[in-house]
């Protein structure tokens, strides 16, 4: 039987319109709550394949993939110190080679199947756009990480910029959001603030990997003139039409 919800429910995964028996919502849709509760604890939990990233990561063509450790050594550590999951394990020796324009980080964050959905697919799309002659470091996968632990790898790297892919915090209605997140000049004790976000990354409900990498070539470009990311940038993707 059809009712006036229907018809929106068919273009988003939020809970509207929820059926109802007296005071409380249907068994089927506080079912439904439940496991969808159960899945974004899941996918918190759910460790890293890192042979998978690092064979995807492989394939961009950008060098041999490395993989760092944050000084959180296991995931209840990582959940209840997010301070060590913002830095590495040891520290990262600088490379000899000459200074790049980009590091890549692909970091597990918070849900490690967001970063195998969807890390390489959106990087092979951002790789189509970058600028002649843009250099690439070899990409890192790092585990039990944070976003601010790429700031350690971008400096080791020696990057003008670094841009970090790290699995969102999963909610009711996804479990695989990525985030990217931008930081010029990175190294160690970098405010948030100095960041810029594109974030709910998964299609086909949250941004699109094409649309994702379009936003971040033009926010590269801007922070390139600008020599800054974060407050100070905005995005002007819009401005590639």
């Amino acid at each position: 039987m059809s009712d006036f919800w229907e018809g929106l429910r068919l273009h988003t995964p939020a809970r509207i319109g929820l059926p109802r028996h007296g005071e409380a919502v249907s068994t089927r849709a506080a079912l439904e709550l439940a496991a969808a509760h159960a899945e974004a604890r899941d996918a918190v939990h759910r460790p890293l394949d890192v042979d998978l990233v690092v064979e995807g990561l492989r394939g961009l063509g950008r060098g041999e993939p490395d993989v760092v450790a944050s000084a959180a050594p296991d995931r209840a550590t990582y959940l209840a110190r997010p301070d060590l999951g913002r830095r590495p394990a040891t520290p990262l020796r600088e490379t000899d080679d000459e200074p790049v324009d980009l590091a890549v980080v692909v970091a597990d964050g918070l849900s490690s199947v967001a970063v195998e959905r969807h890390a390489v697919a959106v990087l092979t799309a951002l790789g189509e756009l970058l600028p002649s002659g843009t250099t690439v470091a070899p990409p890192t996968v790092a585990t039990q990480a944070r976003v601010a632990l790429g700031d350690h790898v971008g400096a080791a790297r020696r990057a003008r910029l670094v841009l970090t892919l790290v699995g969102e915090r999963p909610g009711l209605s996804s479990t695989d959001s990525l985030g990217a997140y931008l930081t010029w000049a990175p190294g160690p004790g970098i405010a948030d603030s100095a960041r810029n976000c594109v974030s709910n990354i998964h299609p086909p409900h949250g941004l699109a990997h094409a649309d994702a990498a379009r936003t971040l070539a033009a926010l590269m470009e801007g922070a390139r003139r600008l020599g800054a990311t974060g407050t100070r940038l905005k995005d002007t993707s819009r401005a590639l039409d």
